[in-house]
């Protein structure tokens, strides 16, 4: 292992940071605190360069990401050992069964962990630049298509208590479209004073071009009947649906900005088009993968390495006479929601994913544990295509499940969708 200068703990805060050196030859201990401020760390961060020669350092804290690693990653002589609270806190509670805690002694048994149990713990290694502008981009986007599922949801029960025709005349809600159209005309009785004219012009200006469709939504419009008359109602709800349809503009706008800055570091990025070539990827999953597994193919030693730090791999108990199995409690949540999520999309594009899904849900397993179990065969196959750099092809999976002679083929076969 690396022979460090000095090991560390911090114990972060929004303002300020507990630290604990140790020195690896005489294990003696100093304890500081650290003002959560630009001019303070990089003071810092240079004291300890000067101090032990610009030698290697090693920093255990309870984050992979956040204001204070984002910080710390500019110091080439500093190496980062990110550690999961649970397993601070389970550390803790071996000498302090009473729970006591406080921020200096967190600092101190962090860097108790570098002194002792180094070699359990992983040096984390952040991809390039690149990568990592991806990986912030997709997670960020992600936040924002919650948003506007969350928007939606609003403004659909919002609808559907003074102004339901809305929900008949537009498929999807969450379109520039109707958030036009609602700011426009936010209530029935104003919607109908307006000319048949007005209306088409509006349609073909949003891309609705349909003759049929626009002569069909004007002659609804037209014969609506108001399912509300109370102006106590109309006021209030007006008011609320022309503010949810303007922070669904912004979220939607903001979307599509995501959409191009992650189009443009994909197309420079040569894994982009192996996790393209996954049934039902797109643009938004072979991102999403893209980022999951990175650039360091030495990262992981095995796609069970990978399935374990996702969460998708289920942990067994055992304990005397009894054995249990159970899902992974702590783990990446963005990452196990990126294998989850692609596995049950892959279910409506690949005749296996469909073949594997249906099979666990006749053994009664519910559609979050059959997405999860597809989930783990998912990862096999998408890192063994990402080690070898060969693009995924559905013909030739299929072959190979066919001279293995695999029941799920078998299944397929007696159980035809």
């Amino acid at each position: 292992m690396t022979e460090y200068a000095a090991l560390i703990g911090i114990d972060w805060a929004d303002s300020k940071h507990d630290i604990c050196l140790i020195d690896p030859q005489t294990l003696r201990r100093e304890a500081s605190l650290l003002h959560h401020s630009a001019k303070s760390i990089d003071e810092w961060a240079a004291a300890l360069r000067a101090r032990f020669g610009g030698r290697p350092i090693a920093i255990c804290l309870e984050q992979s990401r956040g204001p204070l690693i984002y910080a710390l990653l500019k110091y080439d002589f500093l190496t980062l050992y990110p550690v999961n609270p649970s397993t601070l806190s389970r550390y803790r509670e071996a000498f302090s069964p009473s729970r006591h805690k406080d921020d200096s002694t967190d600092a101190a048994y962090l860097a108790e962990l570098l002194a002792h149990h180094r070699e359990h713990l992983r040096a984390w290694q952040p991809d390039d630049e690149r990568a990592r502008t991806l990986r912030y981009l997709v997670e960020h986007r992600r936040r924002l298509v919650s948003d506007r599922t969350r928007i939606s949801n609003r403004l659909t029960s919002l609808l559907k208590c003074y102004f339901p025709q809305i929900l008949d005349w537009f498929p999807d809600i969450r379109t520039r479209l109707v958030c036009d159209f609602l700011l426009r005309w936010p209530e029935l009785s104003a919607l109908k004073r307006v000319r048949p004219e007005t209306l088409s012009k509006f349609f073909r200006e949003h891309n609705s071009a349909r003759r049929e469709t626009i002569e069909r939504r004007v002659g609804a419009i037209k014969e609506a009947v108001p399912l509300v008359t109370d102006r106590a109602v109309i006021a209030s709800s007006t008011l609320m649906v022309k503010a949810l349809a303007s922070q669904m503009q912004a979220t939607l706008a903001a979307i599509h900005q995501f959409d191009a800055e992650i189009a443009a570091l994909c197309a420079a990025n040569e894994d982009f088009a192996l996790m393209r070539s996954l049934p039902g990827a797109g643009q938004n999953y072979a991102a999403r993968l893209t980022v999951a597994l990175g650039t360091d193919r030495e990262r992981w030693q095995s796609a069970d390495e990978l399935a374990q730090l996702a969460g998708i791999a289920p942990v067994i108990e055992r304990s005397g006479k009894s054995c249990r199995v159970r899902w992974r409690y702590f783990c990446p949540k963005f990452l196990r929601q990126s294998f989850h999520e692609y596995a049950g999309e892959s279910v409506r594009h690949s005749f296996w994913a469909r073949a594997y899904y249906d099979g666990q849900r006749a053994k009664g397993k519910s559609h979050q544990a059959a997405t999860r179990a597809l989930a783990f065969k998912w990862i096999r196959i998408i890192y063994r295509c990402w080690q070898t750099r060969t693009p995924y092809d559905e013909v030739k999976y299929l072959e190979s499940l066919r001279k293995k002679g695999s029941s799920l083929l078998n299944y397929a076969a007696q159980n035809p969708a």
